[in-house]
């Protein structure tokens, strides 16, 4: 069973390990923990439904709350202290296409709201129920999880929408191929909301990011059914699924999703080396990524990271040799972690590997071996289990990313955790620290994380929330990068969309849910902030 008021399943836990208390009570005071609300009382405030009745639709109060919020620290805020403001009326799970063609046009018929939900992991506020009159409907295509085809000679297969990550990998391992798209959420967020937020995964360095893998498929709009045909490659005018990449939920409702899969690799591993400095490992990443050498990821943690994933790992003796050892080879204070993966073929991945090791030791970096390497995958989803644990010592947590050239990334990383630092409001500090995540031949993402004591109050501690997350989201704009490499606009990145868009780049994604949705009845204040209101029939 899913957490109701948190992230994942309620049977796991990451609780903080007595290192990391005491980093967190050294830098940030001694945490503040907030009262949570009983899910008995929450129940108590979800008003009646005003939706009519449909055969589709549940309107039991607990599936209604189950399903009014993602996983934004705004909606964990939410949820943590039982003032959710708004609710879904009803919740519908179609099990086919034809099921989401007739809820889209009951819900054209009756006036009714429609929001898209995948596995609800949402961090940017895609799933909320909006303001507004209009009763709302949320679609979740959770029972649209199966394997639907396999073409083996094209290596194309087609799933249902709301397949979660390890529902397919699970699926197509059984006939030995795999997709390779994981990212933070991939337990529980899918393949319809991969393609929906423009997605990527941690191994997007060899297997791509999700427009990579996106063939084709079928979306039920309020105009009618959208199909989106496979070609390797086509010059027949724009490219139709563009339309689709990245909408958010206001064009339509994906229901079927046609991906470019592949075989299952022979090997996989994946190692850890340190980098003297942050320049040095810029550099290096840099380099291997213009070079093409075949890794399936490249991760450089920036110092701070380093110094709070060491400390966050427990096994203080280990850790106390590991950097003993580091300074004697030149990785001291200020060292980085680089953590890479080598896919395919077993032959092939030892030369790589070996490659990879003489470029890292000729940019007096130092690899040590695979240890690291294989706790970072034993752990890679159970990063936001870690807000749990922060949360039970008093403390907030969240992430913003953003992506750019290689010439914008080092000053684009300081003004970011800055502009966080400089607002954490009411005299506290933030701990902020960054990663660059995935990496290209022209630039790099960013991923900062920041976390801060929690105020006496859940107000004031949104509000501080707001004040960071704003600065931020401007500075990355003025420092010339993307509103967001993979989580997506949503309304919490709606504000600052025209500065990457324009005017005019607006208005023509304006034009294009206007014809497919005339009433302005799917996920309404999503991606487009104008649009907030809606409109009502």
């Amino acid at each position: 069973m899913q957490r109701w008021n948190g992230w994942g399943d309620e049977r796991v836990e990451y609780p903080l390990a007595p290192s990391a208390q005491t980093f967190l009570r050294q830098r940030l005071g001694e945490g503040r923990r907030l009262a949570d609300a009983e899910l008995t009382a929450v129940l108590a405030s979800v008003p009646e439904s005003r939706l009519p009745a449909h055969p589709l639709v549940d309107t039991d109060a607990e599936t209604r709350v189950r399903h009014a919020r993602g996983q934004s620290l705004p909606d964990w805020l939410a949820m943590r202290s039982g003032a959710f403001e708004r609710f879904p009326d009803g919740v519908a799970r179609p099990e086919s296409s034809d099921e989401v063609r007739e809820l889209l046009d009951w819900a054209r018929e009756q006036g009714v709201s429609v929001i898209p939900y995948g596995g609800g992991t949402s961090v940017v506020g895609h799933v909320n129920p909006p303001e507004g009159e209009a009763p709302v409907l949320t679609l979740s295509l959770a029972r649209m999880n199966r394997l639907l085809e396999l073409d083996r000679e094209s290596r194309v297969a087609t799933f249902g929408a709301g397949v979660t990550g390890p529902e397919l990998e699970a699926q197509l391992r059984e006939h030995g191929y795999m997709l390779g798209h994981f990212p933070q959420s991939w337990e529980f967020s899918t393949l319809g909301g991969w393609v929906a937020s423009r997605s990527s995964g941690q191994q997007s360095l060899l297997y791509g990011r999700i427009e990579q893998l996106f063939a084709g498929g079928r979306v039920e709009t309020p105009r009618g059914t959208l199909a989106l045909p496979t070609f390797p490659a086509s010059s027949a005018g724009p490219d139709l699924r563009e339309l689709v990449l990245g909408s958010e939920g206001r064009l339509g409702v994906i229901t079927e999703v046609k991906v470019r899969v592949s075989p299952v690799p022979e090997h996989e591993s994946f190692h850890v080396a340190f980098m003297p400095d942050e320049a040095t490992g810029m550099q290096l990443v840099r380099e291997l990524a213009q070079a093409r050498l075949p890794l399936s990821m490249l991760r450089l943690s920036n110092a701070e990271e380093t110094r709070t994933q060491l400390t966050l790992a427990g096994h203080e003796s280990m850790v106390r040799w590991l950097e003993r050892y580091l300074a004697l080879r030149g990785c001291g204070e200020n060292k980085c972690m680089l953590t890479f993966g080598v896919t395919g073929e077993a032959p092939a991945s030892r030369q790589l590997l070996a490659r990879a090791r003489r470029r890292i030791r000729a940019a007096r970096g130092v690899p040590i071996g695979r240890s690291l390497g294989r706790k970072w995958e034993q752990s890679r989803f159970r990063s936001p289990y870690l807000r749990h644990g922060l949360w039970e010592q008093g403390y907030a947590v969240d992430t913003l990313e953003t992506c750019a050239d290689w010439s914008r990334i080092p000053a684009l990383m300081k003004r970011v955790e800055a502009a966080i630092r400089e607002n954490a409001g009411e005299g506290e500090s933030a701990h902020v620290f960054t990663h660059l995540s995935h990496v290209y031949p022209q630039g790099s993402s960013l991923y900062t994380t920041y976390v801060f004591r929690c105020s006496e109050e859940y107000e004031t501690t949104l509000a501080r929330w707001r004040a960071m997350k704003s600065a931020a989201s401007s500075a990355i704009v003025a420092g010339g990068g993307t509103i967001s490499h993979q989580h997506g606009v949503g309304r919490d990145h709606a504000p600052w969309l025209e500065q990457e868009k324009t005017r005019e780049g607006l208005a023509v994604l304006e034009h294009l849910f206007d014809h497919f949705d005339p009433d302005h009845h799917l996920n309404p204040g999503c991606l487009l902030e104008e649009r907030n209101a809606g409109k009502t029939s």
